[in-house]
């Protein structure tokens, strides 16, 4: 069933031309959703990759794909990127050369990997950010969209093409002090200084990032990392307001079991760590004597600190310290080093409570045991001169799985919050990849903070399902959702080729969904507006978002609400600028309203 309507304010629409749907009477499928890869068109334009966004970037209302891979898997004809363009009839076409988006300072072919999106010159049409950690001797670049969906390469003087930027493993676009520009937050891997470029609002950046106290220490101090005082090991980021004050806050989520950073955004002026004293730096399971590998040790060196009592080890054959292959016992006591292996932290309210709260993918190895942190939500508690989270654990929120195997791996990098069902609470995908056995793990929101593993025969069947991007691609009120393959460490598992599917939403039900344009004070992609939706007691709250999670993934820019019952609702804007300027309306169900800020 198919809804649209492009309205600016709420007299646009009179009474006696709504009928709210019936809920009855749409069309209802056995499976949540379908494999329509073949549908749309991908089984012949064959984009493999598993870097995915979701964004409009042509301006035509309907969203987009961006698909990335690396240069270490097989790829047809050496190629790693895609720009496929959505036909507004359930199919893409391939526009990835004509949109110049690869086209470096020399005219010849520029890797892309790590990207965002977002409108820097505020000129109505969305640019890009693209980097790349292989380089090839090319530079991060903005990309200024024309306004037909052709990106050229922007100024040349811009610190964000300084050497040392060419490491991000994630970027998000954010206006970290609400001066009307998107700045940009580009985490570091490899144990290097995370970045914040402050935007002039033409395409041109420059680095504030010590300016502004995120400065951070090397590797040289036990003390320092496990005070996340140093570098973090960055495989995403996010830029995310977590205590509704206006201003977002910058998280860095840290691969290598080391810590995750979180800093308080003091009015755009300064930043705080609160990485450790917040709880996302890593969480309080900290008793390593269950991990197999440093029972081995303890078992070979029986008389090195704090290895009385500590159990043999269990599965391992313990011949030599080589068996010991997880452990450094001089180290590895250390709470930096008992945090998790963090591949993506998605921000937004998952329990609507009215704050943002954080899921965070993490890889586990069976043989390390409880210490490691597991892929979890962090509950918001809601305070506002500090951010601080609540995790209740798995066992409480049901992210639980079942394993096939005594030695597992959970390869969990990539992952969504979205409502699929449009019952009005969010729904989780976690992207599990690389690893034996590992697959898509879909869970249904069934009760407030509860969820229920969805059985693949009824939602998402993929295996090393490594990137994932949301939006209603077929613009008939339900998310749709496009999925990678990981072709690493196969072992028989893999597919053929490492082609993105996408699966097609067969729910339907009511909903609502907002575009926004901030004009004044605000960016005119209005990255970093709150969005709070209420309708028979419920409440739901979003956030535009500049992109996140590894090597930049992003949804589409238009929010989309699931209304359960409710045939209309009432929704408050609260734009990103420095007035904290609000607009209020009543909106109907089974509509795309585009809101533009007077």
């Amino acid at each position: 069933m198919f809804f649209l309507l492009f309205a600016c304010s709420k007299e646009d629409i009179k009474p006696e031309q709504f009928t709210c749907p019936d809920i009855s009477e749409l069309e209802q499928h056995q499976n949540y959703f379908l494999d329509a890869s073949q549908t749309w068109g991908l089984t012949v334009i064959s984009p493999t990759g598993y870097r995915i966004s979701a964004v409009d970037f042509n301006g035509d209302d309907w969203p987009d794909l961006f698909i990335r891979s690396s240069d270490e898997i097989d790829q047809p004809d050496n190629r790693t990127t895609w720009l496929l363009k959505n036909n507004q009839d359930k199919t893409f076409r391939d526009v990835t050369n004509e949109s110049g988006i690869l086209v470096g300072r020399d005219g010849d072919i520029r890797p892309g990997q790590v990207s965002a999106f977002g409108d820097v010159d505020n000129d109505g049409d969305i640019d890009l950010y693209l980097a790349s950690p292989i380089s090839n001797g090319h530079t991060p670049e903005i990309l200024l969209n024309d306004g037909s969906g052709f990106f050229a390469l922007g100024s040349d003087d811009s610190d964000l093409r300084l050497t040392g930027f060419d490491g991000s493993s994630a970027a998000s676009f954010v206006d970290y002090n609400l001066d009307g520009n998107l700045d940009l937050w580009i985490p570091q891997g490899s144990a290097e200084q995370d970045r914040l470029l402050w935007g002039y609002g033409d395409g041109r950046f420059t680095d504030v990032t010590r300016a502004v106290g995120l400065g951070t220490k090397p590797w040289n101090s036990i003390s320092d990392l496990n005070e996340a005082l140093s570098h973090s090991n960055a495989w995403s980021g996010v830029a995310c307001d977590m205590n509704n004050d206006g201003y977002a806050e910058l998280l860095s989520a840290s691969y290598g079991r080391a810590p995750n950073h979180l800093w308080l955004n003091e009015q755009g002026e300064m930043f705080q760590n609160q990485s450790i004293s917040s709880g996302y730096a890593f969480d309080e399971r900290q008793d390593w004597t269950d991990n197999e590998s440093a029972r081995c040790w303890c078992f070979l060196h029986p008389e090195d600190e704090d290895c009385q009592g500590v159990p043999e080890p269990e599965v391992i054959s313990c011949q030599s310290d080589d068996d010991a292959f997880r452990w450094n016992h001089n180290q590895d006591r250390n709470p930096f080093r008992l945090g998790g292996n963090s591949g993506t932290t998605v921000c937004t309210d998952i329990n609507n409570d009215g704050y943002f709260d954080l899921l965070t993918t993490e890889i586990v190895h069976w043989d390390v045991g409880t210490s490691s942190d597991p892929s979890e939500i962090l509950y918001n508690t809601g305070q506002d001169d500090i951010i601080a989270f609540e995790r209740p654990g798995n066992e409480i929120t049901g992210l639980t799985r079942e394993y096939e195997r005594a030695t597992y791996d959970d390869g969990d990098i990539t992952a969504v919050v979205f409502d699929f069902d449009n019952d009005g609470r969010q729904d989780i995908y976690i992207g599990s990849t690389d690893y034996p056995s590992t697959r898509g793990l879909l869970y249904h929101q069934q009760d407030t903070g509860v969820f229920h593993s969805v059985d693949i025969d009824m939602g998402i069947d993929h295996v090393r399902s490594h990137g994932v991007a949301v939006a209603d691609f077929d613009r008939d009120g339900d998310l749709d959702i496009v999925v990678g393959h990981s072709r690493n460490r196969c072992g028989g598992e893999c597919y053929d080729t490492a082609q993105v599917r996408f699966f097609e939403n067969q729910i339907s039900g009511r909903f609502v969904q907002l575009s926004l344009q901030g004009r004044g004070g605000s960016n005119r992609s209005a990255i970093g507006a709150r969005v709070v939706v209420e309708h028979d007691g419920m409440i739901q709250s979003r956030q535009i978002g500049g992109g996140f999670g590894h090597y930049g993934m992003q949804n589409d820019l238009v929010l989309h609400f699931g209304l359960g019952d409710s045939c209309e609702a009432n929704v408050t804007v609260y734009w990103p600028d420095m007035e904290r300027t609000t607009t209020e309306m009543s909106v109907k169900a089974g509509r795309l309203y585009k809101i533009t800020q007077e």
